[in-house]
């Protein structure tokens, strides 16, 4: 007899095969993927490394990159990775929401674009978002008896390593993660427990322990590094009104909005957004109104996700005031385990029959065009994305037909991207990644193969570079000066 695919194996194969035919095909590295790379690649120069990145996506992409400088192998196995790791982490909630709810969950968040886009990409926000998914629910399954002594080590494990993963991919968003849970082991006798607790706190210590000497020998310690990150940021603080907005118009891209000075994207295409937080809110209420003795577990499997799902959205909300899709990937990986709950029950609510059919027909219905919308979406940002890394491509090409190998350095806008697929060190004087002094340059390019890159649209040339020649990269709008 022939054993039918497991639901959520189903989902997670689906959404490799999404990543393998959208987002994977032709993608070169964009800004941050080729910072992220340079720390561990040995065929390239190490770019700078600012106050708020953390290193675990580095860490993650080093066997591939040790072994290949192909972008299509490193593509594709991320992609493979991450379908793995969604299976992982909502199989954990398997035992709290059930065989059918949780494929589901898992659905409504790998369906979203930006879900898929990320996969493949050297980034942190899914993977964050994923040990997410995973730290919640081995921490609802930690709850154990009277003594506190009856909760399986194994999901205490599960809750301490997935809290330190996330912790190295983002030790800021490890924190926001956690307050919820410490909260909960506060307030709530049934996880007042010291085992669960010590998987919490050492889960952060362990994850965090890199970032925190990092802060010490780089930056001169935590306060500090902090700050730093803070004024990489653009300075965090209250920002409600402008992070709120940034992050609508920013839904369907672009990738990094800032300044977001875009226009709002359409009602149809936001529609999901906007009614998010009704839907999170007809769930919460449904789940308090639930009797607390038979259902206090079920009632804890909707509450908690959506305390931490506010947690981790709430910096990037009400402190920044730019976005980015992938910034609140997190916040939508927990809130699709409410939503597919209430989306479940839905049905259910109504007596068997045509009226029963009829309301989970219309519910596939609304997900069927949910997902269309979203691959619209996928298709225009894949293309985008990949036309800005073609254009760091050529620049790097061409400063290859000028002349530059390594050793050498490219400073200017765009450095970064630029110089590592050049094979060159980037240098920056002014900006996020300010990490030399325009004196500096003027004497590096004295003893080693140097280009400015020049954007007419920045107006602005080093006075060293003024009298070096200019040349045209040919399929950018950028000069590259050189001595």
């Amino acid at each position: 007899m022939r054993r039918s695919v497991p639901p959520l194996a189903a989902v997670a194969a689906a959404y490799a095969v999404l990543q393998l035919c959208y987002a994977v095909a032709h993608m070169d590295l964009g800004w941050d993927e080729s910072v992220y790379l340079s720390q561990v690649d040995p065929r390239a120069p190490a770019a700078y490394f600012s106050a708020p990145r953390s290193r675990g996506i580095s860490f993650l992409a080093a066997p591939v990159v040790a072994l290949t400088p192909s972008t299509t192998v490193l593509r594709v196995t991320l992609a493979l990775l991450s379908a793995a790791a969604l299976y992982g982490a909502f199989a954990v909630w398997r035992p709290l929401l059930g065989r059918g709810r949780t494929p589901l969950a898992a659905a409504l968040f790998a369906g979203l674009w930006i879900t898929v886009l990320s996969g493949p990409e050297v980034m942190p926000n899914l993977w964050i978002a994923l040990a997410a998914v995973a730290a919640t629910g081995f921490f609802l399954r930690a709850r154990g008896g009277a003594d506190g002594r009856s909760a399986d080590g194994r999901t205490l494990a599960g809750l301490a390593a997935t809290l330190a993963a996330a912790a190295l991919l983002r030790a800021p968003d490890a924190v926001w993660l956690a307050l919820p849970l410490l909260a909960t082991c506060a307030t709530v006798r049934a996880w007042r427990r010291p085992r669960v607790v010590a998987a919490v706190l050492g889960g952060l210590v362990a994850g965090g322990a890199q970032w925190a000497v990092e802060a010490y020998v780089r930056f001169g310690g935590i306060a500090q590094r902090l700050a730093d990150s803070s004024d990489t940021e653009g300075g965090m603080g209250a920002h409600l009104g402008a992070g709120l907005t940034a992050a609508r118009r920013s839904l369907n891209g672009p990738q990094l909005c800032r300044p977001c000075r875009i226009a709002n994207p359409s009602v149809t295409h936001s529609l999901w957004w906007l009614l998010l937080p009704v839907l999170v809110a007809a769930a919460c209420a449904l789940a308090l109104r639930r009797d607390p003795r038979a259902g206090r577990a079920a009632r804890a499997a909707v509450l908690l996700p959506v305390a931490c799902a506010l947690s981790l959205a709430a910096p990037y909300l009400l402190l920044l005031d730019y976005s980015a899709p992938r910034f609140l990937l997190p916040a939508y990986a927990l809130l699709a385990l409410p939503v597919a709950d209430l989306a479940a029950r839905t049905p259910a609510a109504f007596r068997a029959g045509p009226r029963r059919w009829a309301v989970a027909a219309a519910l596939c219905a609304v997900l069927a065009a949910h997902f269309s919308v979203q691959l619209k979406e996928l298709r225009v940002n894949t293309a985008d994305a990949r036309d800005t890394a073609v254009r760091y491509r050529r620049a790097a090409e061409g400063l290859r037909r000028l002349g530059l190998s390594a050793p050498c350095t490219v400073t200017g806008p765009r450095a970064q991207p630029v110089a590592y697929a050049a094979g060159c060190a980037s240098a920056q004087t002014m900006g996020n990644n300010r990490s030399t002094t325009e004196a500096a340059l003027a004497r590096t390019a004295r003893r080693m193969p140097m280009a400015v890159l020049y954007d007419p649209a920045d107006a602005y040339l080093p006075p060293y570079a003024r009298t070096w020649r200019p040349h045209e990269l040919p399929g950018t709008d950028w000069i590259a000066y050189v001595p």
